[in-house]
């Protein structure tokens, strides 16, 4: 399965933004979809999950109750909602796909090629 993440930009503090993750050759829907970021001089770190059939859903507490991840099968596209943004959220976030259920980025594959998303205060 190929990933492209797309929707980064620039948004004000206190703002919303709706990234996509469009998923492309063989997806299962046990597959679990999660969205992972990265800022500068940090490590990786997970933000939310959720199984192609809907279920298996959890969030990072950093972003929990601010950000709500949803799968659309019939477009093969995972979205992630991101409001109250805050300067913390400003990284590069990539999408990855895994038959597992876990948050662990190393278990994770198919890594798209990541969307920036920069939040201004």
């Amino acid at each position: 399965v190929q990933l492209q993440a797309s929707g980064g930009g620039l948004v004000q503090a206190g703002g919303s933004l709706r990234i996509s993750c469009a998923a492309s050759g063989r997806i299962f829907d046990r597959d679990v979809m999660g969205w992972f970021r990265q800022a500068p001089g940090k490590e990786r770190e997970f933000v939310a999950r959720i199984r192609w059939i809907g279920d298996w859903i959890y969030y990072a507490d950093s972003v929990k109750g601010r950000f709500t991840i949803s799968a659309d099968n019939a477009k093969n596209t995972v979205y992630l909602d991101m409001n109250s943004l805050k300067s913390e959220d400003t990284a590069l976030y990539y999408c990855a796909v895994t038959s597992f259920n876990t948050i662990r980025p190393n278990a994770y594959g198919n890594w798209g090629q990541g969307t920036q998303v920069t939040v201004s205060s």
